[in-house]
């Protein structure tokens, strides 16, 4: 019901949205003079932020058109390379030949918002590797004719990535997907596959999170997980493709997200507010830039959500050796020969520091020349894979960690 509601409030909203766009329009017309003025700028930029408000965000683009290899700047093509009714395995396609690189798979968070949000983490690595991305579809779209999809077959998805790929792919997780990227490896080690992974990379990912608990962990802990099915859990309407199916809806999440830091967010639309007044364009194209893809959210489907929530954040079955997949056991002490980066921020107020870097305790028949860990004190959550930190102080020890484990498996 909440969701028809939203729907209908979306479709309310829709002619004083298109009012306030025309009057958007009128306004900014440069040859009337009486645009000039600050009441018809006032004017303007309220109408912009109503609107960009109230507007319903599709999935943002990669935008990822060039890269820079030895100086030379270099087409960047996105090609689909496997289609599974939940995720699309996209491919970076660099316009170079006679360049022998390494694989990386980017496993994209499934926990509100679209892959594009990894576009810098994209970015920083197309220079030195051949990129592919987990692009996770907006559950609201897939028909139920299309099935179940839940934490286990979040695990198989990536198994079946790996070996599409053929060997010798590492994997880069960020946050949540850190569960799901070492449970695959642990599977394929146990099952001796040979595609499973040279080296794989945890960041800010919830291992342990009995380790540093944060509000978003004790938020989880404390709620039977009934009542996150009977509170959080809604149905598609029917004027979805996937009409019918239970969610956990992207705009829920988001609202976490911004209750967060409500006043943060408050006082960023005000800003935008005078900067479009004011005619500060360059302030202005950031903030839209930044909310175009944060207010771009997707749904989860029911039994993914809830099972992440009970699995991951209640019963810790990971490290307490409990998880189980497709029927069997993850044993993480199979992993022997597959590289271990984890990464850590010391502000990251979603995945406390401690939690990633469990996964070394846990990983104990690795030896100890395949354990990497790397903190960055000033760091936040988003700052790890993204930003001016990612690419400055991060990416570069990501790129050698798996650079100088590429043919340790499969290879």
């Amino acid at each position: 019901m909440l969701y028809t509601l939203l729907e209908i409030q979306k479709a309310a909203l829709t002619p004083a949205r298109l009012a306030l766009q025309a009057v958007q329009s009128t306004l900014s017309v440069p040859w009337l003079p009486t645009n000039y003025t600050r009441l018809a700028r006032s004017l303007t930029a309220s109408a912009d932020v109503f609107e960009r408000l109230t507007r319903p965000y599709g999935k943002p683009a990669f935008g990822l058109n060039s890269t820079v290899i030895d100086g030379q700047t270099v087409a960047v093509t996105e090609e689909l390379v496997l289609a599974l009714p939940f995720c699309n395995l996209v491919h970076f396609r660099r316009d170079i030949s006679g360049r022998n690189e390494s694989k990386v798979l980017i496993v994209a968070p499934i926990s509100g918002h679209y892959a594009t949000l990894l576009r810098g983490t994209v970015e920083a690595l197309l220079p030195d590797h051949e990129v592919y991305i987990t692009d996770w579809l907006n559950a609201r779209t897939v028909p139920l004719a299309q099935g179940s999809f839940d934490l286990s077959d979040n695990v198989s998805y990536l198994v079946t990535f790996l070996q599409h790929l053929g060997g010798g792919t590492s994997m880069v997780a960020v946050c949540q997907p850190s569960v799901p990227v070492l449970a695959a490896a642990s599977l394929m080690a146990q099952n001796n596959d040979p595609a499973r992974p040279p080296a794989i990379v945890l960041m800010g990912g919830p291992i342990d999170t009995r380790v540093n608990p944060t509000a978003v962990n004790r938020f989880a802990k404390e709620r039977p997980i009934e009542w996150f099915e009977s509170t959080l859990i809604h149905t598609v309407p029917a004027t979805f493709a996937g009409r019918g199916r239970r969610v956990y809806p992207g705009f829920l999440q988001l609202a976490g997200f911004i209750s967060m830091n409500r006043q943060r967010h408050q006082e960023a639309f005000a800003t935008y507010f005078q900067n479009v007044r004011d005619g500060n364009r360059e302030a202005t194209v950031q903030h839209q830039s930044f909310y175009d893809e944060y207010l771009a959210v997707l749904d989860m489907t029911a039994e993914f959500y809830l099972q992440t929530v009970a699995e991951v954040f209640q019963k810790h079955s990971l490290p307490n050796g409990t998880l189980v997949v497709d029927g069997q056991t993850i044993d993480l002490s199979a992993i022997t020969d597959i590289a271990l980066m984890t990464i850590e921020g010391g502000r990251d107020d979603i995945t406390g520091p401690g939690q990633t870097v469990a996964a070394h305790d846990l990983c104990r028949n690795l030896p100890a020349d395949l354990h990497k860990h790397h903190f960055e004190p000033t760091a936040g959550h988003y700052g790890i894979f993204n930003g001016r930190q990612w690419r400055n102080d991060i990416s570069p020890h990501v790129r050698a960690f798996i650079d100088s484990h590429r043919q340790r498996v499969g290879a």
